[in-house]
């Protein structure tokens, strides 16, 4: 099962959208390495908002979500005539440079970076208002958890959990072997496990169901 940790009033989500355009990654990338402006775009509409999520998964911040996001475009087209797709997909590359980005973004920043972890749904009328907040206050929690995570342990529980990326694909975005996301994510899902109980305690039986309902 994937997490749902997504906000639903990103900025991104409200953004114009241009007509999807259905030519591959590849066929897009050769297009905008060669200048053309359209290709280009049809990346940014394919994964700006893939890229804004990790990052302000990351971060904790939708403020440095959105400088990310516009910095990993601006490096794209920097390094595409570098770029190699045979080495990886450009989903993979992408969630790659953000990783890179995010991180050294957090290490330069981070005494002023402005933590938005709450939640930032708006139930629709026909919600059980109860239902709602108590939903909202879980996925806050949960962000706050994930966020508090060693970034080596947050990655691959966001990349794995939450945009449901296979063992081998996250090894391809971190360089690391296999065996070291699967051991990294065990260690986060640990990690949540424990704290969710703490947080719910003395009720931490159910805190534990969930977390092993959500990480299968």
């Amino acid at each position: 099962m994937i997490w749902n940790l997504s906000a639903g009033s990103d900025n991104h989500h409200q953004m114009p959208m241009t007509p999807p355009d259905d030519r591959s990654d590849t066929e897009l990338v050769r297009c905008a390495a060669a200048g053309e402006r359209d290709a280009f775009a049809a990346i940014y509409e394919r994964y700006r908002i893939v890229v804004y999520r990790f990052a302000r998964l990351m971060s904790g911040s939708t403020a440095t979500a959105e400088d990310v996001t516009q910095e990993v475009f601006v490096t794209l087209i920097r390094t595409l005539p570098q770029y190699e797709p045979q080495r990886a997909g450009l989903l993979t590359y992408l969630y790659g440079v953000t990783r890179n980005v995010t991180r050294n973004r957090l290490r330069r920043d981070r005494r002023f970076v402005a933590l938005d972890t709450t939640a930032e749904e708006k139930p629709s009328d026909a919600d059980d208002p109860c239902a709602a907040a108590s939903h909202s206050q879980q996925l806050s929690q949960l962000r706050r958890i994930v966020l508090a995570l060693p970034s080596r342990y947050r990655e691959v529980v966001i990349l794995c959990d939450v945009h449901g990326l296979s063992y081998a694909e996250t090894a391809r975005v971190l360089r690391a072997p296999v065996g070291t996301v699967r051991s990294r994510l065990n260690r986060g899902r640990q990690m949540i496990a424990v704290r969710l109980r703490d947080a719910e305690s003395p009720g931490h039986a159910s805190a534990t169901a969930r977390i092993e309902r959500c990480v299968i």
